[in-house]
């Protein structure tokens, strides 16, 4: 599984593409099985257009998704951010496999088997197999034998892929980007054949042209309703709910939660510091003496002894100048140092001598085609491939363990020698003890005893000093509070708990928080209370139009606008319907629309528009003679509909028929 190993010596540089291609990801047949044991609709995640999906292929899907980032990576584990976004994509695949399976149905829309292997392993691969890093060649080339030597691999011992951890990890590899290809295509198809639907004809590019040519030279001036003071105009609440009525689609909403929380951080306390500096001081003369240097180090330090090679680009900052000094040698020592709430000393193992900072490598594969793997700097690779790579030559064979087996490498190329130090670090950084634990805890615990309403929280909180921090939209599916780690638990308290009421204590990584369940918005639509401030905020600029075109009434000349206003004249040398932006007072289409109206050498009524109120004065007619080349526009109007057939898709995935329960599952 040489092409496994290659992706994982390139982990690093093949995550980006990982999160590009997330958005082709979709289930295997495998997945869409389900159990015949697990058949009760409390078991399903959720059901898309009519399609329940099993709790069994929801897990199977992170499971598949989990083990490609694994192998993507090169890493073992992943944080809960990472996590939740594993979690998250696995949904967002589901939606789009589902709903435009629903759609293709529909329409007898499919891929054919011979379809999918031309794409995958065809004279023309698709982008996202011809992409794929493993399957390049050394000349960055893409290699159709590459793909077709993993697939022979996986097919020729199936048998034995659940026995054969590389095995089975090479097919969940593959079938992921064979899916992967399948869901792309399909999305490509449809969107393709919506494209075909969309197209611009004579007539509509005939229209298009016309509206070009049609155009006016104009003056305007316009009074910005942020100079209008808000003392100098009246809102009521009559004005609100009639905006909150012919707006009211505006504010559809999920059910959602608004909490507020108080932080107690976890800091180490004084004694916590005294006995971080009470153990280094106790192991000082050990540390400094002692042949197994090791058993001292690895048993009491947060940095264990590996006997690696420090360059002076990798040691820590704090030891560069002892470790690296003139007269550095074996067997100096520091004193014990105190920086970032960490004691340390170092201790000088080995000194004078140079190593190379990076070397290139092949792996050799028997039987199979060796893999170049590139560049590696000293401090990536494992020290059991280091220690050979680094002090051999160049052309040179060297085997180590792996895994259950060994792995063969090629010396191809070896960085120039820098100077190295051998170091043992002895460092305890100070951490909270569990007595100091218990203190914080009990202090949360007492604070949520004397305040059990929202209302004294904060009030309890100011006194205090406490800052009360507030959070807003929260879902029932939302993965953590704001940049809280490990705070699902707070959205789910928050889905049960009544409006008013007061959590119980969380700990949330280096805090203990209370929280507050302020809001509680079940409804369909959000209320008027809540969209109080975007209400207040147009009828406010309504209210202010009103005040300018009262103003200006029975105005006949643009400069008498002018003058009342307090603004300049400003010019447009031309516009036309094919314009959507009027210079530099943005986007104004209503006034565009109604200079164009107007004809030539007229004056306007005050024109309401998105950023203030306008008086226009139109100048000749500015209309082209340009000759219509029906082809040329058509393609200019296909040009501006090519994004319609995705937002189409997109939209078809916001409509479907959803019943979400994976708040259930998480």
């Amino acid at each position: 599984m040489a092409s496994l190993q290659r992706i994982r010596n390139h982990g690093a540089l093949l995550i980006a593409i990982v999160g590009v291609a997330m958005v082709a990801f979709i289930l295997g047949d495998f997945l869409t099985s389900g159990s015949s044991l697990f058949n009760r609709n409390r078991e399903n995640v959720a059901t898309i257009e009519g399609q329940k999906i099993h709790y069994t292929e929801y897990e199977a899907a992170k499971e598949q998704l989990t083990e490609v980032y694994k192998i993507e990576t090169g890493r073992t584990s992943f944080d809960e951010d990472m996590t939740a976004q594993i979690r998250n994509q696995v949904w967002n695949m589901l939606m789009m496999d589902y709903t435009m399976r629903a759609q293709a149905k529909k329409i007898g829309l499919d891929i054919t088997p011979d379809e999918l292997t031309e794409l995958c392993v065809g004279e023309h691969p698709h982008q996202i197999i011809a992409g794929r890093r493993a399957f390049l060649d050394e000349n960055g080339n893409f290699s159709a034998q590459a793909v077709k030597g993993l697939i022979s691999a996986i097919n020729e011992h199936s048998d034995d892929a659940e026995e054969n951890p590389n095995l089975k990890q090479a097919k969940t590899y593959w079938l992921y980007w064979e899916n992967a290809v399948r869901i792309s295509y399909m999305q490509e198809k449809y969107a393709g054949l919506l494209q075909h639907m969309l197209k611009a004809n004579t007539l509509d590019a005939q229209f298009a042209f016309d509206a070009s040519q049609k155009g006016v030279s104009i003056e305007y001036v316009m009074q910005p309703y942020y100079i209008i003071s808000d003392s100098l105009v009246k809102v009521t609440d009559k004005d609100l709910r009639k905006l909150y009525k012919q707006h009211k689609s505006f504010y559809k909403q999920v059910p959602n939660r608004a909490i507020e929380y108080v932080a107690f951080d976890i800091k180490p306390s004084e004694d916590d510091f005294k006995a971080a500096e009470d153990l280094l001081t106790s192991l000082k003369d050990e540390f400094r003496t002692t042949d197994d240097i090791a058993a001292v180090v690895n048993v009491n330090s947060d940095i264990m002894y590996d006997g690696r090679d420090y360059s002076i680009e990798t040691i820590p900052a704090q030891f560069k100048d002892f470790a690296f000094g003139k007269n550095a040698k074996a067997g100096d020592c520091t004193d014990i140092l105190f920086e970032n709430n960490t004691y340390a000393m170092a201790r000088i193992m080995k000194a004078g001598y140079s190593l190379p900072d990076s070397v290139e490598l092949k792996a050799i594969v028997e039987g199979g085609e060796d893999q170049e793997l590139g560049w590696f700097k000293a401090d990536v690779l494992p020290s059991n491939i280091a220690e050979k790579a680094l002090v051999g030559k160049r052309g040179s064979r060297f085997t180590v363990a792996q895994g259950m087996g060994e792995q063969t490498y090629e010396i191809l190329e070896i960085g120039a020698a820098t100077p190295k130090v051998k170091l043992a670090i002895l460092a305890r950084e100070v951490t909270p003890s569990s007595k100091t634990y218990s203190i914080i805890y009990n202090q949360a615990k007492q604070f949520i005893v004397a305040n059990q309403n929202a209302e004294s929280l904060e009030a309890a909180a100011q006194e205090q000093g406490l800052t009360v921090v507030p959070q807003y939209n929260l879902i029932a599916t939302t993965d953590k509070v704001g940049q809280l780690q490990s705070s699902r638990p707070i959205v789910r308290w928050a889905f049960e708990a009544k409006e008013g009421q007061v959590s119980d204590v969380f700990e949330c990584g280096q805090q203990f928080i209370v929280a507050a369940l302020k809001e509680v918005n079940d409804g369909e639509y959000r209320s008027l209370e809540s969209a109080r401030a975007e209400l207040t905020y147009e009828a406010t600029n309504n209210a202010k139009a009103a005040y300018i075109i009262n103003k200006l009434k029975g105005v006949e000349t643009l400069e008498k606008a002018a003058e009342i206003m307090g603004q300049p004249i400003q010019e447009a040398e031309r516009v036309s319907l094919a314009d959507t932006r009027l210079t530099r007072a943005g986007s104004e289409p209503k006034v565009i629309g109604k200079a164009i109206a107007m004809g030539e050498n007229a004056l306007s009524e005050p024109i309401q528009g998105n950023m203030g109120v306008f008086v226009v004065r139109t100048g000749a007619a500015l209309n082209s003679n340009d000759k219509f080349d029906a082809d040329a526009q058509k393609a200019q109007l296909n040009a501006r509909y090519a994004y319609l057939p995705y937002q189409a898709i997109q939209l078809i995935e916001d409509k479907a028929e959803v019943e979400d329960h994976r708040v259930n599952f998480q």
